[in-house]
């Protein structure tokens, strides 16, 4: 993929996919160290999926026989001399503290660097495709701080769709101006 916020929107997806009722997306710039995680509370993976979820000829769909999205990630990370990890509880083994953490680490000066993208609109999509779906989004850099989250806007909102025309371009002003101060 030519920008990290692709991977991030693909990560995400399955997220939802998985039933998750908050995805939390956190990127931490520390030097030239990136952290991206992708945090859900969905039914969370076995051992042996998470063990097999790197090799891009396992997949979950039916559409197709490959699943690329965890594969590009990793190659992404240790393209910088990053890695890739994947922590997972399933809902059966607890009912009440279960889902998934995937952690890329990046060496943003590496050659091989993706840059970051649009990570605005990835979050819009991701409010768009999903609105009954919580998301936190938090962007961390030389203490500057980039964040949404969608539980705050409900409480404020209360009956009024996240998916909304006039919400959709609130939340694509407030991350800009964030981003604007964010430099």
């Amino acid at each position: 993929m030519k920008e990290l916020s692709l991977n991030i929107l693909d990560v995400a997806e399955n997220s939802v996919k998985a039933g998750a009722t908050l995805t939390q997306i956190l990127l931490t710039e520390e030097n030239t160290l990136l952290t991206l995680e992708i945090i859900d509370d969905g039914c969370g993976m076995s051992e042996d999926v998470v063990r097999s979820v790197t090799d891009p000829f396992y997949t979950t769909r039916e559409t197709r026989k490959v699943g690329m999205g965890i594969p590009l990630l990793k190659l992404a990370a240790e393209q910088t001399e990053g890695e890739l990890t994947i922590t997972s509880v399933t809902e059966e083994a607890n009912p009440e503290e279960h889902g998934t953490h995937v952690t890329a680490t990046f060496n943003m000066d590496h050659l091989d660097f993706t840059p970051i993208g649009d990570v605005s609109s990835t979050i819009l999509t991701l409010i768009q495709g999903h609105p009954d779906t919580d998301f936190l989004f938090q962007h961390t850099k030389d203490g500057n701080v980039v964040r949404l989250d969608t539980r705050e806007l409900r409480e404020v909102l209360e009956d009024v769709p996240l998916n909304s025309y006039d919400v959709l371009e609130w939340v694509g002003a407030y991350l800009r101006e964030q981003y604007d101060e964010f430099a």
